[in-house]
């Protein structure tokens, strides 16, 4: 299979994820920004204690030019690149500033600058590292190689990358499938989720589509291959994933917006109260008085302290109940949502297929107990996760199930055992029943059907092959999942859109009791990128949750991703900018609201910092500010939207959020 990634770097570890597809991970010090990080660290708590225990200056002097040259050298590099090009870069300014900082004496406070800015670049580094070994890793649940069938019958183990369309591959039971395809002999049940997001295995037999990298279940699948390596729907979901992602309009905060053009003019504003007055005869100590004091006051430090407290405190408060918010500028773009497209399988259900219904026949003479129990004993030595739905729900009655003897599987029809000497079948209804018309058959078919209709998944139950009843089987709703929606509406002011590959009518019964009306179901991936972009098209922004592979593209594509923790893919993870660690979705609309509480906080703080920095400034330049007051307004002005900010952190905002 083929990708736009570039190779992995050699040192990347591939390590075992959940027993299943191995996962590729960039080590922390396999980058450079971490490694210059990491030493500008060690060297400046090597120099911090011996300049705090008051040892002379050359012992811990060169410790601090060390951690100068670690932490300071490549975004220094950078800046002076970028001014070649005529732009005034952050990271120059902050190397300079901490080099100012050092040459009055400040050196801890110059190196720390340093260090901090240096484990930042690191961070950033680290994320963007992650993201793209999660779509490497991607790759490898599509299988390296196949079993080629020739046109004499013949076996032979080929690449996938050399299966050309019109080839015939054999999957055997429990194979991952190697190409997108057709099946031409033989039957099985087959785990699409990584896909289509389908809590069930889906019944495959001649004729029907099964896509790489899907898992088969128990019977043999003889496939022709219909798409080349590249085109899989795989390989599409990696190059989804990576456009959106490349193509996604890089978003900053408000301060970075007008950082570039604030630092020019005070660097141009510093120099002309400098040189003015002393072009107009002034002495040159008064001058320079005057423009250090201006250059002091005029300093964004109290608006750039204006945006990032605010925005980091909503971030360590949603942390500590249970959502990760990977940036502050994630956290800025939480309070813009105003459209919200939900995932089913995994995200509005708990993705695991339960026991809804026991509907026995009238004149079986079993209750809904013993119907249970005897079904569950022919399960209990399957493996399908229907099986394993219906042994649960056995074992939560207190049931206690009797030996299953002769027990016998059918790939796509059902399993059967002997059972207290009787003939037990559980399977597909339109399996086991066929043309059958008798009044038995007819009644469990209209029952099936009632089930099915409900967007239940029907499973029938012969003894002695009479029909005895039926089970409907279907995945549940989270208990939070119609509260969040009701919530969501109130945020955004339009209900949220559903967004799912599982079949129409299973969808439409989730949305209906959950309050939502615009419902599209059987999507593939590339599918729900379209009706994000379509969304974003009608002037929407729009957030997506999910959880699956399938729903990767569409949460690198919208404007904010927020993925289900707890059974999220490692891909859904990685791609996504915020993630729900607890898996508990009703903090989505909290922290939505946590969002825009830190919105309105910054716009309070710049408010508050441009009344100090014009106050002060304008003194200055009209009258005669004495430095010392000068410092003291200007850090007044920091301490004042510094605590403003950190209001975010008390248990009361997340109340008030959640509410």
């Amino acid at each position: 299979m083929t990708s736009a990634l570039a190779p992995a770097p050699a040192d990347q570890a591939l390590s075992p994820h959940d027993g299943a597809v191995p996962r590729r991970r960039t080590r922390v010090l396999a980058l450079p920004e971490a490694r210059w990080a990491a030493a500008a660290t060690v060297f400046f708590l090597l120099a911090l204690p011996l300049q705090l225990a008051g040892a002379p200056a050359w012992a811990w002097g060169p410790l601090y030019a060390v951690t100068y040259a670690a932490g300071g050298w490549e975004p220094g590099w950078a800046g002076l690149r970028a001014l070649r090009e005529k732009t005034l870069d952050v990271d120059l300014l902050m190397v300079v500033a901490a080099l100012g900082a050092a040459s009055i004496g400040q050196v801890m406070d110059g190196a720390l600058l340093i260090v901090i800015f240096a484990t930042s670049g690191a961070l950033e580094a680290l994320a963007t590292a992650r993201t793209a070994d999660s779509v490497r890793g991607l790759l490898d649940l599509a299988p390296a190689t196949a079993t080629r069938v020739g046109a004499d019958g013949g076996e032979v183990s080929v690449g996938v990358a050399e299966l050309a369309v019109g080839d015939t591959v054999l999957v055997r039971p429990g194979e991952r499938i190697g190409a997108d395809g057709r099946v031409l002999d033989g039957a099985s049940d087959v785990d699409q989720a990584t896909i289509t997001g389908e809590p069930l295995p889906v019944a495959k037999e001649r004729g029907d589509e099964v896509f790489a990298g899907t898992l088969n279940g128990t019977g043999a699948l003889r496939i022709r291959v219909e798409r080349d390596a590249s085109d899989t729907v795989i390989a599409r979901i990696v190059r989804m994933v990576e456009e959106a992602s490349g193509t996604k309009a890089p978003t900053q905060l408000f301060i970075e917006k007008v950082e570039q053009r604030y630092s020019l003019g005070m660097v141009v504003a510093t120099l002309a109260v400098f040189l003015v007055p002393l072009l107009a005869g002034a002495h040159l100590d008064d001058a320079l008085l005057r423009a250090m004091t201006f250059m002091i006051v005029a300093s964004p430090c109290a608006v750039v302290l204006a945006t990032m407290p605010p925005l980091l405190s909503a971030i360590a408060n949603a942390g500590r109940h249970g959502v990760l918010v990977k940036s502050a500028v994630v956290m800025e773009r939480l309070g813009q949502v105003d459209a919200v497209a939900l995932d089913k399988t995994g995200t509005l259900t708990e993705g695991t297929p339960r026991v809804t219904d026991v509907r026995p026949l009238a004149g079986s003479g079993l209750d809904e107990g013993e119907l249970l129990r005897l079904a569950a004993a022919v399960e209990h030595p399957s493996e399908h996760p229907l099986a394993r739905a219906v042994v649960d729900a056995a074992h939560e009655r207190g049931l206690a199930l009797p030996v299953a003897e002769d027990f016998g599987s059918t790939p796509g029809v059902g399993v059967v055992a002997t059972v207290d000497g009787r003939v037990v079948a559980v399977g597909a209804p339109g399996r086991f029943l066929g043309g059958a018309s008798d009044a038995d058959s007819t009644r469990a078919a209209v029952l099936a059907g009632e089930l099915e209709d409900g967007g239940r998944t029907a499973v029938l139950v012969t003894v002695d092959g009479t029909p005895a009843g039926v089970l409907g089987i279907a995945d549940r709703l989270r208990p939070d999942a119609t509260a969040t929606v009701t919530s969501l509406t109130s945020l955004t002011g339009t209900a949220p859109v559903l967004l799912t590959g599982d079949a129409p009518r299973a969808a439409a019964r989730l949305a209906a009791e959950v309050g939502i009306e615009d419902v599209r179901a059987g999507l593939l991936p590339q599918h729900k990128v379209s009706a994000v972009r379509e969304l974003e098209n009608a002037g929407r922004t729009v957030m997506v949750v999910g959880d699956g592979v399938n729903d990767a593209p569409a949460l690198a594509a919208a404007h904010t991703g927020v993925a289900m923790g707890r059974a999220g893919s490692d891909l859904a993870l990685e791609t996504a900018d915020a993630v729900v660690v607890r898996d508990e979705l009703a903090t989505v609309p909290a922290v939505i609201a946590l969002s825009r509480r830190a919105r309105r906080l910054v716009v309070q703080n710049l408010v508050i910092a441009g009344v100090f920095i014009t106050g002060l400034v304008i003194w200055d330049l009209a009258g005669n500010l004495p430095l010392p007051l000068g410092v003291a307004g200007h850090e007044g002005s920091t301490v004042i939207v510094g605590l403003n900010g950190l209001r975010l952190l008390r248990e009361a905002a997340w109340r008030r959020a959640a509410e």
